[in-house]
């Protein structure tokens, strides 16, 4: 600790900063005039948390508690802070130029978590818990995925030196098909075919059971995002995936975020001044949550396939002479708008429970109703399931269901 708590601190007002870790949390304390006052360093547990509040407490009234790390390391303090009725503000790390220039320490950290909280740098309110869940189940999906996809190129790996029966046999297959065909296998031969044929077998299975545990979890994910925002996981192109990401960017408690354009930059969507002198313009941003700005991107291609809206802009914006990289840019900055929008509001999703029950007692077939709308079958389907949104064509579909 670096200093002596005061004897009368009643009246003082003061700022705490946290620099969080796997097993510790370093407290920092400073004066409203950014003085310091003391440090110390608390384990991340309950306790532990306990003692750093009561530490913060014993200096003065705690206007304002800045904290690095609030969705990770720090997010238990944070818990317990704001069940304590204290006001915690999320800070970023200190950028590079200023460690290089102080140096870098826990003390030294959690200084600048405080300064920044006292000065009004750190302003954002931490994420809440009502993501939580949406988090780990998302993480989870994306590691099923990886894991697949890792094991898929094993498989592939392997075959390109497997002896030649075993190239010929299982060198042409493709996707799904070469992945059943290698867990139906059993090993026979000489010891290096049983060996080769051996691994294939176990990373086909393992392949298939990943698939069905992606699936699995998707299922959860897409259940638990619609009950959080069935507004945002109805928007058109939104799967359950984009939907998540979308969340966990921006936290259960979206109205942190101040205005869409805060929420456009957070996503790295929003173009970045680069004016100098007589030079007036706008770069490509590369910062922002990358993962958030993929989401984005992951809408725009089925909307510029499948929207009416923006087909019909990218037609003007292609007749204007802008690339298509330029036009998906564009684009990316309008979905970020709209996504604040579900964000941030209460929007009503168009009840879609009575059109499947009610086409199936008229006897009217999936491919019947497509063909009278000119659409796929897989379109009607999805729309009945409640997977695609259509405001429009959902209207129209009930209407010519009832009258026929």
């Amino acid at each position: 600790m670096t200093s002596a708590v005061a004897d009368d601190t009643t009246d003082n007002v003061v700022f705490g900063g946290v620099d969080s870790h796997a097993d510790t949390i370093h407290v920092a304390v400073i004066s409203d005039n950014g003085g310091h006052l003391a440090d110390a360093e608390f384990a991340t547990t309950a306790a532990g948390h306990a003692a750093a509040l009561a530490f913060l407490g014993a200096h003065g009234h705690v206007n304002a508690i800045g904290v690095e790390g609030t969705a990770s390391y720090g997010a238990g303090f944070t818990r317990a802070a704001r069940s304590a009725g204290l006001d915690v503000v999320e800070v970023n790390r200190p950028d590079r130029a200023e460690r290089r220039r102080i140096g870098k320490s826990d003390p030294i950290d959690a200084y600048a978590a405080a300064r920044a909280a006292l000065s009004g740098r750190a302003s954002s309110a931490p994420k809440d818990d009502t993501v939580t869940g949406i988090r780990a189940l998302h993480n989870a999906a994306r590691s099923a995925v990886k894991a697949r996809t890792a094991a898929l190129n094993q498989i592939t790996h392997i075959l390109v030196t497997a002896p030649e029966s075993i190239r010929a046999k299982f060198g042409q297959l493709k996707g799904a098909d070469r992945t059943d065909a290698l867990a139906r296998l059993r090993p026979a031969g000489d010891a290096v075919h049983v060996a080769v044929l051996t691994a294939l077998k176990s990373l086909a299975r393992r392949v298939e059971e990943l698939t069905a545990e992606h699936h699995a979890l998707t299922r959860a994910l897409d259940s638990e995002v619609t009950a959080h925002n069935s507004g945002l996981r109805a928007a058109y192109g939104v799967g359950p995936d984009t939907a998540a990401q979308l969340l966990v960017t921006a936290g259960g408690n979206p109205e942190r975020l101040r205005t869409e354009a805060s929420f456009a930059a957070l996503c790295g969507a929003a173009p970045v001044p680069a004016s100098s002198g007589r030079t007036n313009r706008h770069r490509l941003s590369r910062g922002g949550d990358r993962a958030a700005n993929a989401a984005l991107y992951r809408i725009a291609p089925v909307r510029m396939s499948s929207d009416p809206r923006t087909r019909d802009y990218v037609a003007r914006q292609t007749a204007a002479g802008r690339t298509k990289k330029e036009i998906i840019r564009l684009l990316k900055r309008a979905i970020a708008r709209e996504m604040f929008r579900c964000l941030t509001t209460t929007v009503t999703v168009p009840g879609i429970a009575d059109p499947r029950p009610l086409r199936q007692s008229k006897n009217i077939t999936l491919t019947a109703a497509a063909r009278h709308f000119g659409v796929w079958p897989a379109t009607i389907s999805t729309l009945e399931r409640g997977i695609r949104r259509d405001d429009d064509l959902a209207h129209t579909y009930r209407d010519w269901l009832t009258a026929a």
